[in-house]
C-alpha cells in the first residue's frame, strides 16, 4: 500500500522553480545564437544568394574566387551592422532611462539632426565627396548637438524634460537648415540623398576602423551607468539617497549617447527606430532593470538592423532598399502601436 510522503517532504523534494536570473541569463544566450543566424544569413543573401558551404570557404578559406570576393565584401556591410546596430539600441535605451520616456529615441535629442547638418555643410562649403570625410564631419556635428541640448537643457540642472524640450527646438532648427541648403545646392542634394535615408551598403574596413572606437568607448561607458540610471528611475530624491551622482550620471549618459549615435550616424546615415523599437521591446520581457536591458539592447539590435537590410536586399533584387526605408517601415506602425497601448494604459 502506497502512503503519500507529507506535504512538507513534498515540498523539499519538488524541483524549484528556475530564477528569472536564470532565465535572463539564458535568454541572453538565446539572443547571441540568433544574431550569429541573422549575422550569416547578411553574408550570404544578396544580388546573388551564396550557399552555406560557400559563406564558409569565403570566412575560412579565401582563394580570391568569385564567391569569396562577394563574401570578404559583404563581412564589412555585416560588421558595420553589428557595430551601428549595438550603437543604436543600446543609445536609445540609455536615453529612455535618462529621459524617463520610453518611447524616446536617439533622434529626440537631436544628435541624428546634427550629424546630418553637420555632413551637408561639408559637401556644400568644403566639398568633401569620401564616405571618411563624411564620418569625421558627422561625428563632430553630433558631438556640439549633445553638449548644446546638454547646456540648454540646464547642465548641472538638467531634468528629462528640459533635455527633451532642448533635443526637439534644436533638432527642428537644423532639419530646416538641412532641408534650405539641399533645395538651394543641387550638388548638395544629389551627394545626401543616399546618404540621408540610411545605408550600409557603403560599408568598408575603413569606416569601420574610424568608428570603432568611439563606439567601443561608447559602450563600455553606457554598459557601466546602469546601476545610477536604475536608481534614477525611481525619482530624483530616492536616487539621491541611494548615493547616486545626478549630474555626473546625466553627463556621462548624454555623452555615451552622443558617441554611440554620432559614430552610427557618421559610418551609416540617420537610420530611425532601432534605438526606439528594441529598448521597448526588450523591457516588456526582462522588466526595468538596465543591467538587462542593456546587454539585451546590444545584442538584439543588430538583429533588427542587419534582418532589415537582408529584406531590403530580397524584396528589391537584383538591386536593394536601403535599411533606413526598411526600419521606417517597420518602425512607422510599432510606434503607433506602442504609442496607443501606452495611452491605454493611462486611461
Amino acid at each position: 500500500m502506497l502512503v503519500d510522503s507529507p506535504p512538507e517532504q513534498r515540498a523539499e523534494t519538488a524541483p524549484a522553480p528556475p530564477s528569472r536570473r536564470a532565465i535572463r541569463a539564458v535568454g541572453l544566450l538565446v539572443s547571441v545564437a540568433i544574431l550569429v543566424l541573422v549575422a550569416l544569413a547578411s553574408i550570404a543573401i544578396g544580388a546573388k544568394t551564396l550557399s552555406m558551404g560557400q559563406v564558409w570557404h569565403g570566412l575560412f578559406q579565401d582563394t580570391g574566387t568569385y564567391g569569396d570576393v562577394v563574401v570578404a565584401d559583404r563581412i564589412s556591410r555585416t560588421v558595420l551592422g553589428l557595430l551601428a546596430g549595438a550603437a543604436l539600441g543600446l543609445a536609445g535605451a540609455v536615453l529612455q532611462a535618462l529621459t524617463r520616456n520610453p518611447l524616446a529615441d536617439p533622434g529626440l535629442l537631436g544628435i541624428n539632426a546634427g550629424a546630418s547638418a553637420a555632413v551637408v555643410t561639408a559637401i556644400t562649403f568644403f566639398g568633401v565627396t569620401s564616405l571618411s570625410g563624411y564620418v569625421w564631419f558627422a561625428f563632430a556635428g553630433a558631438a556640439v548637438v549633445g553638449a548644446l541640448v546638454w547646456f540648454l537643457g540646464g547642465s548641472r540642472g538638467a531634468t528629462p524634460v528640459r533635455l527633451a524640450l532642448a533635443g526637439t527646438a534644436i533638432s527642428a532648427a537644423l532639419y530646416g537648415y538641412l532641408q534650405a541648403v539641399m533645395i538651394l545646392d543641387d550638388v548638395a542634394l544629389s551627394r545626401m540623398r543616399f546618404w540621408t535615408v540610411g545605408s550600409l551598403s557603403s560599408a568598408s574596413e575603413s569606416a569601420i576602423l574610424q568608428v570603432l572606437p568611439f563606439i567601443a568607448v561608447g559602450m563600455l561607458l553606457a554598459l557601466s551607468l546602469a546601476r545610477p540610471l536604475n536608481a534614477m528611475e525611481m525619482g530624483d530624491d530616492t536616487a539621491k539617497a541611494l548615493g547616486a551622482n545626478l549630474n555626473r550620471t546625466r553627463a556621462l549618459a548624454m555623452l555615451s549617447a552622443t558617441v554611440l549615435c554620432g559614430a552610427a550616424t557618421a559610418a551609416c546615415g540617420p537610420i530611425m527606430f532601432v534605438g526606439l523599437m528594441v529598448p521597448h521591446v526588450v523591457r516588456s520581457f526582462t522588466g526595468p532593470d538596465l543591467r538587462w536591458i542593456l546587454p539585451y539592447a546590444t545584442i538584439l539590435s543588430p538583429v533588427l538592423l542587419l534582418g532589415a537590410d537582408v529584406i531590403g536586399r530580397i524584396i528589391a533584387r537584383p538591386s536593394e532598399l536601403q535599411v533606413g526605408i526598411v526600419t521606417a517601415i517597420i518602425g512607422g506602425p510599432v510606434f503607433i502601436y506602442l504609442v496607443r497601448r501606452r495611452r491605454t494604459a493611462q486611461l
